[in-house]
């Protein structure tokens, strides 16, 4: 499925990207095996949504283990679905699954790939924080607090 970006979802791109990944290390899963992924989580964030049904969030998944993993899917109880994007040429596309290098990064980002959370449950506001559950193909799943940033939210630091 491919989706292009109308006129309401210009508002949401324009205000995500003016946003960047930052924040603290959080979770992990694997284990010291070179064989294993080895997960951690961090830089998590959610510029506060200007859509009431539709929300962005943006994370980076470390690897430090021997082993290639891929996200899979995540959950969170504010959504009635919470999906995986890349963006190909202005165009964001849902995806199955992302892959998460061994020794490397998944950086989930502004202009890049993302999550996109559908059927919200409620707006989150600045200052709150939203549950997620990342599920990987061979590693344990992982909760992340995801604190709700301004729209426009610009890290200090982060990629």
């Amino acid at each position: 499925m491919r989706l292009r970006f109308g006129p309401a979802a210009l508002v949401i791109a324009g205000a995500l990207a003016l946003a960047g990944c930052g924040g603290s290390d959080t979770g992990g899963s694997g284990g010291s095996g070179s064989g294993k992924a080895e997960l951690s989580v961090g830089s998590a964030y959610m510029p506060q949504p200007v859509s009431d049904d539709m929300a962005a969030g943006f994370l980076t998944v470390t690897n430090k283990g021997g082993a290639a993993d891929d996200l899979t899917s995540v959950t969170s109880d504010i959504a009635g679905q919470v999906t995986v994007h890349e963006t190909v040429d202005g165009a964001m596309q849902e995806v199955k699954s992302l892959k998460i290098p061994a020794g490397g990064r998944l950086e989930l980002k502004s202009g890049g790939d993302h999550l996109m959370f559908e059927q919200l449950k409620r707006k989150p506001k600045e200052g709150q924080t939203v549950s997620v559950e990342l599920h990987f193909a061979h590693s344990d799943p992982v909760k992340v607090e995801m604190p709700v940033k301004p729209a426009t939210y610009t890290p200090k630091t982060g990629h």
